[in-house]
C-alpha cells in the first residue's frame, strides 16, 4: 500500500463560515488554523496547502478572559528608532475590529510562503453580513 500525498489535482476545497459572537478568541483561532491548515482532513498533507476556507462573521463580538482588554498589548514597529507603538485589545477593537482575529489565526499559521497562502484563505467581517453567499458555506461551530 502507498501513502497518499495530495497536491493540486487531488485538492477538494469547502467554504465554511464561523459566527464568533461570544466565543473566546485563542479557542476560535486554533479551530479556524487547523482548517486553514487541513488537518481536519484525512488527506493532511503537512508540505500542501490543502486546507479549506473560512469566513468569520461577528468579530467584534469576540470574548476576551481575564483583564486582557487593557492589559494585552499589540506592539507595530515602523523600522526606524523610537518606532514603536503599543495599542491594547480595546483601542484594537474599536479602530479595527477585525485585525484581532486575523492576527490571532494568522500568528498559528507557518510563518513560510505556505502559511501565506493558508492565510489568503482567511476572510474577517465585523458583522453578520458577508460577501461570499455564491460560494455556499457550511457552518462551523467551534
Amino acid at each position: 500500500m502507498k501513502t497518499f500525498m495530495a497536491n493540486e489535482q487531488t485538492i477538494e476545497r469547502k467554504w465554511f463560515v464561523v459566527d464568533a459572537e461570544g466565543k473566546t478568541l485563542g479557542r476560535l483561532a486554533t479551530v479556524v488554523a487547523s482548517v486553514l491548515k487541513g488537518k481536519h482532513k484525512p488527506t493532511y498533507t503537512p508540505h500542501v496547502d490543502n486546507g479549506d476556507y473560512v469566513i468569520i462573521v461577528n468579530a467584534d463580538k469576540i470574548k476576551l478572559t481575564g483583564k486582557k482588554w487593557s492589559n494585552k498589548i499589540y506592539y507595530n514597529h515602523s523600522g526606524y528608532n523610537g518606532g514603536l507603538k503599543e495599542t491594547t485589545a480595546e483601542e484594537m477593537m474599536a479602530k479595527f475590529p477585525t485585525r484581532m482575529v486575523e492576527k490571532a489565526v494568522i500568528g498559528m499559521l507557518p510563518h513560510t510562503k505556505l502559511g501565506s497562502a493558508m492565510a489568503k484563505k482567511l476572510f474577517v467581517y465585523a458583522d453578520a453580513e458577508h460577501k461570499h453567499q455564491a460560494q455556499q458555506p457550511e457552518s462551523l461551530e467551534v
